[in-house]
């Protein structure tokens, strides 16, 4: 297979033992992406308030990876680096040491029983977009054809009350 572009979105909000706090974490793990292929791009670390019932504040950002392995074969190492990073299962929107999802795909979609390409809920979350759209703006997302810049625009524009 030839080289593939991956834009992968990370988050973080508990301590890890070894890495400190959320952002040194998210920090950490975008060193180790690093054994999938070559990070072409990385977003800064931004902060942002938690989904569902956690009360920790995320840190959040993106990387690009340009790799030669599948989709599959990408999902199954961004999981077993969760767990490495001491990641385990948990209610969903809880706490974790470490969130790793692949959000687009330079092959454009794929659907298999695990995975989604495009990531299903991207699109509404300012924390993946954001850090997303700061290194990739002018990828488009499949499903709608519209550019990470204008999906980041769609969600900081003020809606009425």
């Amino acid at each position: 297979m030839n080289a593939q572009l991956y834009l992968i979105a990370l988050g973080s909000n508990r301590r890890h033992r070894r890495y400190g706090r959320p952002r040194e974490i998210v920090l950490a793990a975008m060193e180790e992406l690093a054994a999938l292929g070559t990070v072409t791009a990385r977003s800064p670390v931004i902060d942002s308030a938690p989904l569902g019932p956690s009360a920790r504040t995320f840190a959040n950002a993106a990387v690009i990876v340009e790799s030669a392995l599948a989709p599959d074969a990408i999902l199954a190492e961004l999981k077993r680096m969760e767990r490495a990073f001491g990641r385990r299962c948990a209610r969903r929107w809880g706490a974790r040491v470490l969130d790793l999802d692949i959000v687009l795909w330079s092959g454009g979609m794929c659907a298999a029983p695990d995975l989604a390409i495009p990531h299903p809920a991207f699109r509404e979350r300012a924390f993946v977009v954001g850090p997303a759209a700061s290194i990739a703006a002018h990828w488009r997302d499949p499903l709608t054809s519209l550019t990470l810049r204008q999906l980041r625009f769609r969600l900081s524009k003020p809606r009425p009350a």
